[in-house]
């Protein structure tokens, strides 16, 4: 499975049955010399051993190619399109297919009918919650990777922007880390922390980054380990000149500001409506004072969409959209538990959203696994 972490890194995840004799990733561009990267290693148990490479910085280049090799087979060639600004930049947004197989095969057969047999997505934005429980094989294997596989094969491919949901991953950070797919998920910006001791026993996280799609500037964040290292980060980042220069300002993080679906007693009684106050009493003011466009969540598994002032002081001009697009394939919420009278769209049932970047122009389409468009916005700048 492909990867995409901070600007111009990628890293690909593959397993064998049995342990692979000194694998090799071989990444390249056309006409170019090849790069070989190492693996590094781990044991999920003795029929699947996981090889995780990263690879980068990528240059501006429109075509990168890969491969996985070892002293006797290797894989067929996959190759990432890379597209400009001035480009169509497609990109699929999901969330929470977790314990939710049938339902998320589905909503991958929509997928492919909207795309059509000669075009697919040039990112998957997934905003977290791929499996129930990051300690089960049989979770990874039947949540996310076979349905994947079975439905699109995108993953090969298709460089997928993880968000970090509250099922995804071990927050203990200890060595006996329990996540056996994305324990991987940690920073690349400073290079010295990229040693494999630090990645292999489970000490080092950072699920929060941020990267360019075309004329689009994205923010990821992690809503389950809030820390004053990404509160940080947040204010740089949204200070930024590449995040303030960009014609479409986006942020993803998995739990959204404003919840309205939920279970009542888990709500009510379990104090399930604290897990994400952070976000709206910290982050939500930040979004509206630096001009953040689009806040993408999930968590909330339905669709919801509200487009609103980023101020009531009329002096300030400007709109922010907060989406929830937790229709992926996971047990629906249906039951209100919250109503801040803001959502524009409401609708309870599984689906996608078709995110299109060129240029000046954005547009976003929700779509449901049946193929009815449930949605729509376009933005032009």
């Amino acid at each position: 499975m492909l990867f995409e972490h901070g600007d111009n890194y990628y890293y690909v995840v593959w397993e064998t049955s049995c342990t692979s004799g000194a694998p090799l990733l071989e990444w390249w561009y056309d006409d170019a010399s090849r790069h070989s990267i190492e693996p590094w290693y781990r044991k999920i148990d003795d029929t699947h051993h996981r090889y995780t490479a990263i690879f980068g910085p990528v240059a501006n280049i429109s075509h990168v190619h890969y491969k996985v090799n070892n002293y006797r087979l290797s894989t067929k060639q996959y190759t990432i399109v890379r597209r400009g600004e001035a480009e169509l930049n497609r990109v699929l947004v999901i969330a929470d297919n977790q314990n939710g197989p049938t339902e998320f095969r589905k909503v991958l057969t929509g997928i492919q009918q909207y795309y059509g047999a000669s075009s697919k997505p040039d990112t998957i934005l997934h905003v977290g919650d791929a499996v129930q429980n990051v300690g089960s094989l049989s979770n990874w294997q039947r949540h996310l990777f076979a349905p994947m596989e079975d439905r699109s094969g995108l993953h090969h491919t298709t460089p997928t922007v993880f968000v970090p949901g509250n099922h995804d991953h071990d927050k203990r950070r200890v060595s006996s880390n329990r996540n056996l797919y994305m324990d991987m998920y940690h920073g690349l910006y400073d290079t010295d922390e990229l040693g494999k001791t630090a990645v292999t026993n489970g000490s080092y996280h950072r699920f929060f980054h941020s990267l360019s799609v075309g004329s689009a500037r994205i923010i990821v964040l992690d809503a389950e380990c809030a820390s004053k290292e990404e509160s940080e980060f947040l204010e740089r980042e949204l200070k930024s000149l590449a995040f303030q220069s960009a014609r479409f300002r986006i942020v993803t993080v998995h739990i959204p500001p404003y919840i309205e679906f939920w279970d009542p007693y888990g709500w009510n009684k379990k104090n399930e409506k604290h897990w994400g106050e952070h976000i709206r009493l910290e982050y939500d003011p930040l979004f509206r004072k630096h001009n953040v466009d689009l806040v993408i969540s999930g968590h909330q598994h339905n669709y919801q969409r509200s487009t609103v002032s980023h101020s009531t002081n009329s002096a300030r001009l400007g709109t922010i959209t907060y989406a929830i697009v937790g229709g992926a394939g996971g047990m629906l919420d249906l039951e209100r538990v919250e109503d801040w009278n803001m959502y524009n769209v409401t609708y309870l049932n599984h689906h996608f959203v078709a995110l299109d970047i060129k240029d000046r122009s954005l547009s976003w389409t929700a779509v449901s696994s049946t193929g009815s468009v449930i949605d729509h916005f376009a933005v032009q700048r």
